[in-house]
């Protein structure tokens, strides 16, 4: 509330000075205001919750991962491999080391990546995309939608994809792989480490085959 205070003083001969006028706010009740204000807004607006991501990672025990790599099938398993300038190769099942061309090249783009990914998980993608819309039409509940997605995404036909980053690789192309993942539901994916094996067919590819001919001879 404001208040306002006069005073004024009388000259000789009964006539006053002019009146002054001091105006003084009190803020007290801006405190109490500002309170109700804070109160407000923590029990109407929700707190953002940290976004994560499921990541599978291979175990330092090597007689329990090679137990759960002899489990994948070689026509399931797709191998990533990240090199360095953005460059990102690719293989199926069991790696052709005299075939340079058993390599694939693509790129972290839609049309790369994310396409080869997608026609490999198809059957996966449609059954999720058919997921959502029963959820967005409130078929299924929630934890029915979560409990179903996991089963989708790790179904017995679904891919497995292994990737490995070489030293050159960035943590900028590492983050895109993973991203790919989410996007294209693949529900089985691990990082590890890459063998000197998988950078001799990265050489081997760059160097049209001239490796392996070395080699054979």
């Amino acid at each position: 509330m404001a208040e306002i205070q006069e005073s004024g003083n009388k000259k000789k001969g009964g006539k006053n000075k002019q009146k002054k006028m001091t105006v003084r706010v009190d803020f007290t009740p801006m405190v109490d205001m500002n309170m109700l204000l804070i109160t407000f807004f923590m029990l109407c607006t929700s707190l953002s919750k940290p976004q994560t991501m499921e990541i599978s990672m291979p175990s330092n025990d090597k007689n329990v991962t090679e137990e759960q790599q002899s489990k994948v099938k070689a026509s399931q398993a797709i191998t990533l491999l990240l090199g360095g300038d953005d460059k990102l190769y690719y293989y199926d099942g069991e790696p052709n080391y005299k075939d340079y061309s058993s390599l694939k090249e693509t790129t972290y783009k839609a049309d790369g990546l994310r396409a080869m990914l997608l026609q490999r998980n198809r059957a996966a993608v449609n059954e999720v995309n058919e997921l959502k819309q029963q959820k967005l039409n409130l078929k299924i509940s929630e934890e029915e939608f979560t409990k179903k997605l996991g089963e989708i995404k790790s179904g017995k036909d679904t891919p497995t994809v292994i990737i490995k980053a070489t030293d050159d690789a960035s943590y900028k192309n590492l983050i895109d792989a993973l991203d790919e993942m989410q996007i294209c539901n693949i529900g089985k994916y691990v990082i590890t480490d890459i063998a000197e094996a998988d950078e001799f067919l990265i050489k081997n590819y760059d160097s049209k085959g001239e490796l392996s001919q070395n080699l054979a001879e």
